[in-house]
């Protein structure tokens, strides 16, 4: 690689870094040229040099928090069987995610299709984030009968929607007031959906935390 192709390749680093930065600790309504200017270290019209517009940095800024999103979810449920377990486990990795980064969540479920400058590609890796971290353990539990496939998008649309739903109003009603009564609501949730009735049963992969 060429010293020019380095330099680029660090200098957009920085201006991801910083757009991160700011997404995780202050949400959208914070993100302008100059506020990500700022925190690079650079002029705003170093930014031009290497981005189009900001919406070329959010969009690989939601390709890589997808993909963080995905590690953080391996790395709490690798010791739950896999199974419908491990789904319950995955599905509530997922929600602590964005518990500890809701100003990731409010870029993910609360950002206008319009502050994506409309980037299609984009507005699919956020739509499909909750299926794409669950897609492995799906695939295994329809490959064991463990689930019908005819009922797999019925299943995979009820979860999508509970979670944004118990997560709007936790992270910006604060609905429920504690962390420990809306995990019991995402527990009874996941439960009625998966068929996993038990309220005894509790997700082994945050239920500590926070």
């Amino acid at each position: 690689m060429k010293n020019k192709e380095i330099q680029e390749k660090r200098m957009k680093e920085y201006f991801i870094q910083a757009t991160k930065s700011i997404l995780k600790g202050e949400g959208l309504k914070s993100i302008s040229v100059r506020n990500i200017a700022d925190q690079a270290g650079y002029s705003y019209a170093t930014l031009y040099n290497y981005f189009k517009d900001v919406n070329d940095l959010i969009f690989l800024c939601v390709n890589d928090f997808q993909e963080e999103c995905k590690l953080f979810v391996i790395s709490k449920t690798k010791k739950t069987p896999k199974g419908l377990d491990r789904i319950k486990d995955t599905v509530f990795a997922y929600i602590s995610y964005f518990v500890e980064y809701p100003g990731i969540f409010d870029l993910f479920y609360l950002a206008r299709v319009g502050d994506f400058g409309n980037k299609q590609t984009t507005i699919n890796v956020i739509s499909n984030s909750l299926d794409d971290v669950c897609e492995s353990e799906w695939n295994y539990c329809i490959s064991r009968n463990l689930l019908p496939i005819e009922k797999l998008d019925s299943f995979k649309n009820q979860l999508k929607y509970a979670v944004i739903g118990l997560l709007l109003l936790y992270l910006n009603r604060r609905t429920p007031d504690s962390y420990s009564e809306f995990m019991d609501q995402a527990n009874f949730q996941i439960d009625n959906i998966l068929g996993l009735n038990n309220s005894n049963r509790t997700s082994t992969s945050i239920k500590n935390e926070n």
